[in-house]
């Protein structure tokens, strides 16, 4: 039997309480008032509209308080289907896009994900949302800013399954693989090796990837197109389908 990873130093040890059953409806933000629970029924209901139908990652998107991972000037636009500056140039993803990847990793699963693997932490949400439809969730940041600011937005929840770690996304986390399923927040010209490398036989992987024009063009201001992109790892190979077209930060190595 594969030994379990030992956790580096780097992983946030403050995590490791009982996860809480339920979120608390104390010192929210002004301006969601006493509790942001209708809130969030209402964007869940939105996301719905928009063709979200999966059970697990609807109840998910409805449990994770949003306005906890946006800075306070802009806390009211928390649960608009927009995406939010969190500092570093980075973003906070839409909720629609959150959603959408998190049901393609999802789809033809039962039950909960086993081991995730999220290649960007940003500011955590997305992390917090994993950690409910799977059992183990890793979490790799390349900016100490932002891999600091996760830790506090997220030690509120105290979520026993979920580990941040500060490194270089684009090498994965080998000590914690094979993973059921990776996810990515951000997009660069292909997929790294180590990701479908350290894929799990029968995962899959949902990421950003850009997408050249015709002779290898960029499009306007220099800036490569990027679209969604499915990899799943069977025994006959790796079948890749791509989808719509997003825009994600670019994917960039090495620590800052």
């Amino acid at each position: 039997m594969k030994q379990r990873p030992t956790f580096p130093a780097r992983i946030d040890s403050s995590l490791s309480a009982a996860k809480t059953k339920a979120p608390l409806a104390v010192n929210l933000p002004q301006g969601l008032g006493m509790d942001s629970m209708a809130v969030r029924q209402r964007m869940v209901q939105k996301l719905a509209g928009q063709g979200l139908s999966d059970p697990r990652v609807l109840a998910a998107m409805g449990r994770v308080e949003r306005h906890r991972f946006v800075d306070s000037a802009l806390v009211n636009q928390a649960y608009e289907d927009t995406s939010l500056p969190i500092g570093l140039g980075q973003t906070i993803s839409k909720p629609g896009v959150v959603s959408r990847m998190i049901e393609l990793l999802c789809q033809g699963k039962e039950g909960k994900l086993g081991r995730v693997l999220e290649i960007g932490t940003g500011c955590g949400y997305q992390a917090a949302v994993l950690s409910e439809i799977a059992t183990e969730v890793y979490s790799i940041e390349r900016l100490r800013g932002l891999h600091e600011k996760a830790r506090e937005n997220l030690r509120f929840f105290r979520l026993a399954n979920l580990h941040l770690l500060l490194g270089d996304g684009m090498l994965g986390y080998a000590q914690g693989a094979p993973y059921a399923a990776i996810i990515a927040a951000a997009g660069g010209d292909a997929l790294p090796t180590a990701w479908t490398d350290q894929l799990a036989m029968g995962g899959r992987l949902v990421a950003p990837v850009e997408q050249r024009a015709a002779g290898g063009a960029r499009g306007a201001g220099g800036v490569a197109a990027q679209a969604l992109v499915v990899v799943d790892k069977t025994s006959q190979g790796l079948h890749q389908t791509i989808l719509e077209a997003v825009h994600f930060v670019p994917l960039k190595s090495g620590l800052a």
